[in-house]
């Protein structure tokens, strides 16, 4: 059977922490950014983890165990 290929945009999107824990971007920060506050952009420009329940389907989509 051959080897199974990480989905190209997950590989992208997402990073594993030391601890196992998978790393994320905020959305709404690309473009349209004259309406959204100061502060809105500030916080979206830090990174957060995935939630608990959708780490199985990125773990999937990345071939972690």
């Amino acid at each position: 059977m051959p080897k199974l290929k990480t989905k190209s945009g997950a590989k992208k999107r997402f990073s594993i922490t030391g601890s196992g824990k998978i790393k994320r971007k905020h959305a709404f920060k690309s473009h349209i950014l004259t309406k959204k506050a100061t502060k809105q952009k500030r916080n979206l420009t830090q990174t957060a983890l995935v939630a608990s329940v959708d780490e199985p389907s990125v773990k999937r989509q990345l071939l972690l165990k």
